[in-house]
């Protein structure tokens, strides 16, 4: 019977030490729910950039600038041209006129043409080429005027 009852002893013991041990467990404590958390942080660290890769964006910013003002400037001289060219055709007309005026005022002095243009320069006196006693006639030299009036610059007929 010492042997029956030791043996129950050692049982009630396995089995209290079991429960206790169930009891004061780590998982009976917290539960049987275990929470497994995940982060994922979302910080904006800047890329890396070296010396060579900031000198060449600052390279494209400037070409592109460059072009900005290569443009301007390109539209606002289209424009200018115009406004040259429509001058240079007003002067060819008035060059045009005086050509004809010197050539009636060349014939009336006498005034021979020469036969081959010489090419001078810029800078050289004209020698005009004039036959003797052609400045005899006085009104040759004096030409009429002409006036474009439009009244408001005459005097009135009735104080003359």
């Amino acid at each position: 019977m010492k042997t029956k009852t030791l043996f129950a002893v050692a049982v009630a013991g396995v089995c209290c030490i079991a429960i206790l041990s169930g009891v004061f467990s780590p998982t009976s404590i917290q539960g049987d729910q275990t929470k497994t958390y995940e982060l994922r942080p979302q910080i904006a660290i800047p890329e890396h950039r070296s010396d060579a890769a900031r000198a060449i964006d600052a390279y494209e910013r400037l070409m592109e600038r460059y072009i900005d003002v290569t443009e301007s400037r390109l539209t606002w001289f289209g424009a200018d041209l115009k406004g040259v060219g429509r001058k240079l055709d007003s002067i060819e007309g008035k060059l045009t006129e005086l050509s004809a005026r010197m050539a009636r005022i060349e014939r009336a002095l006498g005034i021979e043409q020469p036969q081959k243009l010489l090419k001078q320069s810029p800078t050289a006196p004209i020698k005009p080429q004039i036959k003797p006693g052609a400045l005899k006639n006085p009104q040759i030299l004096s030409a009429p005027k002409k006036t474009i009036s439009n009244g408001a610059n005459e005097p009135d007929s009735e104080n003359r």
